[in-house]
């Protein structure tokens, strides 16, 4: 099921781009920047930031013949501007967006010309979760085949600057997030969802208006493409996939599927066609929690239809040990393990981190709200939970969220509530009662806190549900703070 190179266009979009402007000033904004300016583009960058805000980043292009536009992003940069390229975090409703629309300048993106210059096969991959955990394992399992294989997008580096150095028979593994997507006007020939559930609510208008960025990786696939999906989306997805023009394939932890990868009697199975083949079993695989499993199903999935064999899916799925910030275990000391989840920058992310572990739990949560429910973390916080350290802007509505769940389990019937605090007596779980709340201002208070209240046999768990912006530049800064802090300890 391999699939191809879809082939150089007719025409090289660089021959349109003369004068080009890039709003953002970051990763994919200085690697665009370059690749543009070495090819003769007038380049100019906006960025709302400071000079002094951005010198880690102008260092990335000096001696590169770019201007640069700091402070705002004035509508005069539109004059001289043949092409508008949006760097991720940049809204399409921003005001210079809609006036270049207004105007007919195109809108493009790092992401948008790379897939249209890349000569190799691309294989994206989208989700609310699990995507860099996905991709990682892909681009193993590939590279394990004997492909020469390119792992970027929303991960590691901005490919753009590698286009020269990608070959026809290479394959390229791209994690596309909602932001990259939702000005795309092209899909991989291997594109998978893995999931979707609310997420980005801050940015996106509406819970549709997310879904529908995400479908763009699959929109325009042609006859003999391969979509992947989550078994669940292929139902709650139904009319929006009805008149898709590539094969299906999915993957289940939950019962087989006509095509693609399940579980069965503890063993990943993959069914291709009128083959199956079993992968390794579940209780082989290194990753924590039954998400982790999922994405491994989803690996194997996207592994196959790009061509890798069984023999090397089997190897990475039994040997990887995870992406940094994603559960990662920093240490252990004086009995107590703590783990970097820095990457749940959702309720739901936190949820899955809380399902990984059945020990006592002293979890650090807050950061900055995406404006998403926390009924779910709340309730499995009370369940699971041994201490609550709250951090950052998010911390009090965590902490409304918590109550409202205390209050609401309070609510119960009698009768229900009595069973379910003798069930919970009988199996020992009793963390509801003794769930201690603790508030600070910053990580680093809030990792003191942890240690001081952490006894030997507990996990002290980062898994915050809330962005970084209120404190870090990104979730890998927060992550990388919390190593230090408990490296510390």
């Amino acid at each position: 099921m391999e699939q191809g190179s879809r082939g150089a266009r007719e025409q090289s979009p660089l021959n349109s781009i003369v004068r080009c402007s890039i709003i953002g000033l970051a990763r994919e904004g200085t690697a665009l920047a370059r690749f543009l300016a070495q090819r003769g583009a007038i380049v100019t960058i906006s960025d709302l930031k400071s000079e002094e805000e951005l010198q880690e980043n102008i260092a990335r292009i000096n001696g590169f013949p770019i201007h640069l536009v700091l402070g705002g992003h004035p509508w005069e940069i539109l004059d001289q501007t043949d092409v508008l390229f949006l760097s991720p975090g940049v809204p399409l409703k921003a005001p210079i967006v809609a006036e270049a629309q207004r105007r007919g300048i195109p809108i493009s993106s790092e992401t948008k010309l790379f897939t249209e210059l890349c000569p190799a096969s691309i294989i994206g991959v989208t989700g609310s979760s699990g995507k860099t955990t996905t991709v990682s394992l892909v681009g193993q399992m590939l590279k394990a085949s004997g492909f020469r294989t390119w792992v970027g997008g929303n991960i590691g580096q901005p490919l753009i600057g590698h286009l020269e150095e990608i070959e026809a028979t290479d394959k390229v593994v791209m994690e596309l997030s909602s932001f990259q997507l939702e000005i795309m006007e092209w899909s991989p020939s291997i594109a998978a969802i893995l999931n979707i559930t609310p997420n980005h609510l801050d940015r996106h208008s509406s819970l549709e208006a997310y879904i529908e960025a995400k479908l763009n990786i699959l929109r325009f696939q042609q006859p003999g493409d391969v979509a992947i999906l989550g078994y669940d989306l292929i139902s709650n997805l139904k009319s929006q996939i009805s008149n898709l023009k590539s094969q299906i394939l999915s993957f289940s932890l939950r019962g087989e599927v006509e095509q693609g990868t399940f579980l069965q009697d503890g063993k990943i199975i993959l069914r291709l066609e009128d083959t199956e083949q079993r992968i390794c079993s579940a209780d082989e695989i290194e990753l924590l929690g039954r998400h982790n499993l999922e994405n491994v199903l989803a690996a194997c999935t996207i592994a196959a239809a790009a061509g890798a064999s069984r023999q090397a899916m089997a190897n990475v799925a039994t040997t990887f040990e995870g992406v940094e910030h994603r559960l990662e275990l920093v240490r252990e000391k004086d009995g107590v393990r703590y783990y970097n989840d820095s990457i749940a920058t959702s309720p739901e992310r936190t949820v899955a981190a809380l399902r990984s572990f059945d020990q006592p739990i002293v979890l650090l949560a807050g950061g900055r709200d995406k404006h998403l429910p926390w009924d779910e973390m709340a309730r499995l916080t009370l369940a699971k939970v041994k201490h609550l350290v709250l951090f950052g802007e998010a911390g009090p509505i965590i902490e409304r969220a918590i109550q409202a769940a205390s209050d609401k389990r309070q609510a119960a019937s009698d009768e229900r509530q009595a069973a379910s605090d003798e069930r919970q007596a009988a199996s020992g779980k009793t963390q509801e009662a003794r769930c201690q709340m603790h508030k600070c201002a910053t990580l680093e208070e809030a990792v003191g806190v942890a240690a001081g209240v952490a006894e030997p046999g507990d996990v002290v768990l980062l898994s915050p549900g809330g962005t970084s912006f209120d404190a870090f530049k990104d979730f890998v800064e927060r992550g990388e703070r919390f190593r230090e802090l408990v490296r510390a300890l």
